[in-house]
């Protein structure tokens, strides 16, 4: 047993709850605890990641069928591709942190499509790790707009008020689903208020997970 591997944390939420920007503060914070920090997200830069982010983008045009598919696909090579891999960054004492994961696959996709069959392959694959922890920054439609309207140019094809509202109650009944399955550890946090307040939020429970 690796007792430097570090810890492998996702961070999930709507589009517009801030995702990049707590990622960036948690692995300044664990910097300054001495830890090793390295950021990550899906889609990834493979080819396949190429092909989804096009297809989020509006660039092309795939299914619900394909987008889960390919999700799986990338989400594979992201933990065992041997340059960047989530394993081995882990195995070298990085604390992984990864903006999107299987989750978003079950929220999205699991909404649009067969959700059973989108779960079976997510989590029933040998080569996709289970995080160490998840963290849920949670946010109303509303709020999410706001963000997005003042941060972006463009928005994607999940980027819509009713849309946004069926993802975020999809991400809570997939949590409420998967809170007892083992090696689980889901914690929803409100992405309201100052940065630095949702910051302090996010530290305390990766603390919990740093300890445990």
């Amino acid at each position: 047993m690796n007792e430097n591997k570090g810890k492998f944390i996702v961070f999930e939420g709507i589009d517009g709850s801030g995702k990049t920007t707590q990622i960036g503060k948690l692995c300044e914070y664990l910097e300054g605890k001495g830890r090793k920090a390295y950021v990550t997200s899906e889609p990834t830069i493979s080819l396949t990641g190429g092909m989804l982010r096009d297809a989020l983008s509006g660039v092309s045009k795939r299914t619900s069928c394909e987008m889960a598919a390919m999700f799986v696909l990338d989400r594979i090579f992201h933990n065992v591709n041997n340059k960047w891999g989530i394993e081995k960054m882990l195995d070298e004492g990085y604390d992984v942190l990864c903006d999107r994961y299987y989750y978003s696959s079950l929220a999205y996709q699991g909404s649009e499509t067969d959700y059973e069959w989108v779960k079976g392959m997510n989590l029933g694959c040998p080569e996709i790790r289970t995080p160490d922890a998840c963290i849920f920054l949670d946010l109303t439609p509303d709020e999410s707009l706001e963000r997005i309207s003042k941060g972006r140019a463009t928005t994607e094809i999940y980027e819509t008020k009713e849309k946004l509202t069926s993802v975020r109650n999809k991400f809570l009944s997939v949590f409420d689903e998967l809170k007892d399955r083992e090696g689980e550890h889901i914690y929803i946090i409100s992405a309201a208020g100052d940065v630095e307040t949702v910051a302090k939020r996010i530290s305390d429970a990766v603390d919990e997970i740093i300890e445990g």
